[in-house]
């Protein structure tokens, strides 16, 4: 007999995996996650990690600000697997054409309860004594933020949803929803017709293809993104916070005892999920390791130690969609993160259980995160140029 499910997630990257535990963590009833590959096998394994709070629009910040504690207290917050938090702080370092709109993000996030302030430059110096930072430069700090094992995470999550009753099956691709009388009736999966009235998708890279085959034209790309990691010279640059520079347009932090990981928001090439390049282009390994050397004039005589390339989600104003379909009883979307969701995916994977169970998330206010947003001309404003620190 056919198993009928309260609710299925689709997708078992680091959001349908947070989802899927808060579902279970407020006894949602049967519940099973559909994952097509390994958890973490599309964006979150190829996540960079970093924790940080500092964005320019409020809801970001309130999701990041929700989720920190979570990775930090991960063993009484969660109780499975471990989060791989790692303390570095986060220091943003721009030139003084910028310091009003840094200005205006770090009062927005201090009003959220940020522990967040601007710096001297005499500050900013001790704090990254190994910096290049010019008389005029604009700064700011966060000194509790960091960097996590975003596949740990993950796999913690479903551990924990487990734990609590839930069910995950790897290698299950689902190739649609079923939706009858304009409701969500089933998932399809390996021809498997499996019944619930409620489909959460968390499909991340997939999100247009999937909801295109339903007749939904969701405003997302997908986008190839390359990291490498340089190994210090550590007698010059023994260590430094994880950080971004707006002048140069680089975010880094550093990696066990003597890597340095560093990539670039603003170089991106449209891709297929099904059929990337994942190798690191030598024109890449150049460019962004001469950026990162301009703030780091250490990093010159550094030793490339290998790279990887990831996946971005990315919407018009690189904020990410979780909502309800409008016109689909039961279906719900949660993608767009557009390069940053695992720092965010604590509060997410709440917000998104809350509006399934309750009608309405109230640990953050995500209605900045319609769909609707776009048809509307709501789209979020972020005051950056910079896309990894929207």
């Amino acid at each position: 007999m056919t198993k009928t499910y309260d609710a299925v997630v689709v997708g078992g990257g680091v959001m349908g995996c947070s989802i899927l535990y808060h579902l279970a963590e407020m006894q949602a009833g049967r519940l099973l996650l559909l994952e097509r590959s390994t958890i973490g096998a599309g964006s979150t394994g190829r996540s960079s990690g970093i924790i940080r709070m500092h964005y320019s629009t409020e809801v970001n910040t309130r999701m990041a600000l929700a989720s920190q504690p979570v990775f930090v207290n991960w063993k009484d917050a969660v109780g499975h697997g471990d989060s791989g938090w790692t303390k570095t702080g986060f220091i943003v370092v721009s030139d003084s054409g910028f310091r009003p709109t840094l200005e205006k993000s770090v009062a927005m996030q201090q009003a959220c309860g940020v522990n967040t302030s601007m710096l001297s430059v005499d500050e900013a110096r001790d704090i990254a004594p190994h910096f290049e930072i010019g008389d005029d430069d604009a700064v700011c700090y966060e000194p509790d933020s960091g960097y996590g094992d975003p596949s740990g995470v993950a796999d913690g999550f479903l551990a924990a949803a487990r734990a609590r009753g839930a069910q995950g099956r790897l290698e299950s691709p689902a190739t649609g929803v079923e939706i009858a009388d304009g409701k969500v009736s089933a998932v399809i999966a390996g021809g498997e017709r499996i019944p619930t009235g409620t489909a959460i998708l968390a499909v991340g890279p997939w999100s247009k293809g999937f909801l295109g085959s339903m007749g939904i034209d969701l405003p997302v790309k997908c986008t190839r993104h390359q990291v490498i990691f340089l190994r210090r010279p550590v007698e010059k640059l023994p260590w430094h916070p994880g950080g971004g520079d707006m002048t140069n347009l680089t975010y880094f932090r550093p990696e066990a005892d003597n890597l340095t990981l560093v990539g670039n928001g603003n170089i991106e090439q449209a891709s297929d999920p099904d059929n990337y390049d994942t190798d690191v282009s030598m024109s890449y390994v150049e460019d962004i390791w001469s950026r990162l050397a301009r703030r780091m004039p250490a990093m010159a005589d550094a030793e490339y130690a290998g790279g990887y390339v990831g996946l971005y989600t990315s919407t018009p104003d690189s904020h990410p969609i979780i909502d309800r379909v409008e016109g689909i009883d039961g279906l719900y979307i949660c993608t767009g993160f557009s390069g940053h969701g695992f720092k965010l995916a604590p509060a997410v994977g709440r917000a998104v259980a809350e509006m399934v169970v309750d009608g309405e998330s109230t640990t953050v206010d995500i209605r900045a995160l319609s769909l609707s947003r776009f048809a509307e001309g709501r789209e979020n404003s972020p005051q950056e140029t910079f896309k990894v620190l929207v």
